[in-house]
């Protein structure tokens, strides 16, 4: 199993009031222990 080296920078929590599509609003400290990927866009 991997484990993330002590002292290691964490990703900070998502802030509130964000758009979710297709679930509903998550925290990253609700998915410790899971692998997940992030997918950030944007319309430019």
């Amino acid at each position: 199993m991997y484990r993330i080296p002590p002292g290691t920078v964490h990703a900070p929590e998502f802030r509130e009031g964000l758009d979710w599509i297709g679930t509903p609003p998550v925290r990253l400290s609700d998915l410790r222990g899971r692998i997940v990927v992030l997918d950030f866009w944007t319309y430019g």
